[in-house]
């Protein structure tokens, strides 16, 4: 990405006099004829808007010729009062650097991903004589083995009791494990082999791990398979006590590999999406499938105009999406994304691996097991979307009744509710919880000591 970036902004003599459209047009002349990013901002030094084009130089002038779609953007061009342009190296290193410049700025008048969450991890890690199985969250600084994205703390957390419960992997931290003379109550409700007393080699160990790793590739079949052929052997040699314990493990990994396998053969790792917009509103269902296994979902709700068309929403929100995480190498929708093949061609730039470039691909099956994937996915956004305009209803009715209680000529934006708290005087502390038109806030809530 080149590093030469241009502040356009009117002369600060003219002052708001000055139209927005001649602001445009004066700062088009000194574009350059180059790829790159552009960033309006108003009177206050908001940002307004962040898009990206072929040519800075071209995208500009169609502003200041009035060649405006909607109304939106016309007004999006009269609040205008300054310009900041990036230039890149191609059209996909702006489509990249657009993605990071909305997630991070919000503007106005883009497609906003919104309650953008970082997903869990299962970490297998490969920095220890004896690999520990834990949650993780961000990026992958330590060396090992990583498994996910899981749409749920439950779906993780359900996977790793399950690790527990059928390989005895040990979850504990390294200076714990370090200092341990006695085994812990894990190994007592055997969910750990407890490696720290040596109650099972390092190398017994090793192989537990391995087969903890083949399970979450998709070879279920082949590693319980093993397990059986291991019970039966005990059963043979009279130990039943180790056959039933060996059978626990195997009750174990049936019932997740059941509960989360995915009926189509074909698809080993594919992120889903469905896009559904009605009413000016937007929810895009997004469903994660690896390993042959679906790793569970979870909806959201974009900010979007009416004037936008669902190929430009999911374009938008295919980018801030994917700006923090890593990109499978297959991804389902029922709607053919604006520009696909750029996204292509941007997100095989960003999973690219050590072998060389790793090829995305954007897909809307028209039949067989992917689309009916497709198809589910999108069942989970129209009723999603359905219960927040229900909900939104609901708010609206509330706050309408708040406004005839307190005497207010509109609804509020924010509404914070405290508490506070003590014993006997002591240890006090306070909670802060905020809602706002669309409900709750939860990332705004706080809690004071």
């Amino acid at each position: 990405m080149s590093d030469e970036t241009i502040l356009a902004e009117g002369d600060p003599g003219e002052g708001p006099t000055l139209k927005a459209a001649d602001l445009i047009r004066d700062q088009a002349r000194r574009a350059p004829d180059k790829p790159g990013v552009y960033r309006m901002y108003g009177e206050d030094g908001t940002c307004l808007y962040v898009g990206k084009a072929r040519s800075i130089k071209k995208r500009i002038l169609q502003y200041a010729q009035g060649r405006f779609h909607t109304q939106r953007i016309g007004l999006m061009v009269s609040l205008t009062r300054s310009m900041e342009l990036v230039v890149t190296a191609s059209e996909t290193e702006a489509l990249l650097l657009e993605s990071n410049f909305i997630k991070k700025l919000k503007p106005r008048f883009n497609v906003v991903l919104r309650d953008d969450k970082s997903f869990a991890e299962l970490m297998i890690r490969r920095d220890h004589r004896a690999p520990q199985v834990r949650k993780h969250r961000g990026a992958h600084t330590t060396q090992g083995d990583y498994f996910g994205p899981f749409a749920s703390t439950w779906a993780v957390n359900r996977t790793l009791n399950t690790l527990q419960k059928a390989f005895l992997l040990r979850s504990c931290s390294d200076s714990v494990y370090e200092t341990r003379t006695r085994p812990c109550m894990l190994h007592q409700i055997k969910r750990c082999s407890a490696p720290c007393t040596g109650l099972i080699s390092l190398e017994d160990y090793g192989d537990l791990v391995e087969e903890a790793s083949l399970f979450l590739r998709g070879k279920s079949r082949a590693v319980i398979g093993r397990l059986s052929q291991e019970m039966t052997t005990a059963a043979e040699a009279m130990d039943f006590e180790q056959a039933a314990r060996v059978r626990d493990r195997i009750r174990a990994l049936s019932a997740i590999a059941m509960e989360n396998s995915v009926s189509a053969d074909s698809v080993a790792e594919a992120d889903v999406f469905a896009l559904f917009s009605e009413g000016g509103q937007a929810c895009v269902q997004v469903f994660f499938y690896r390993a042959g296994q679906n790793w569970g979902g979870r909806a959201y709700f974009p900010r979007v105009d009416k004037t936008d068309t669902d190929p430009e929403i999911l374009a938008a929100f295919l980018g801030q999406f994917y700006e923090d995480k890593p990109v499978p190498r297959l991804i389902l929708s029922n709607v053919v994304p604006f520009e696909k093949e750029l996204l292509e061609e941007a997100f095989s730039m960003k999973a690219k691996t050590v072998d060389g470039r790793r090829v995305v691909t954007i897909d809307r099956p028209a039949r067989g097991d992917k689309a009916a994937l497709v198809e589910h996915a999108l069942t989970n956004a129209r009723e999603a979307l359905g219960r927040r305009m229900a909900e939104g209803s609901a708010q609206g009715k509330i706050l309408a009744e708040f406004c005839e209680a307190f005497g207010l000529d509109s609804a509020p934006e924010r509404i914070e509710v405290y508490d506070n708290a003590h014993i006997q005087g002591t240890n006090a502390v306070g909670g802060m919880i905020v809602a706002g038109p669309e409900g709750f806030q939860k990332s705004q809530y706080r809690k004071f000591n």
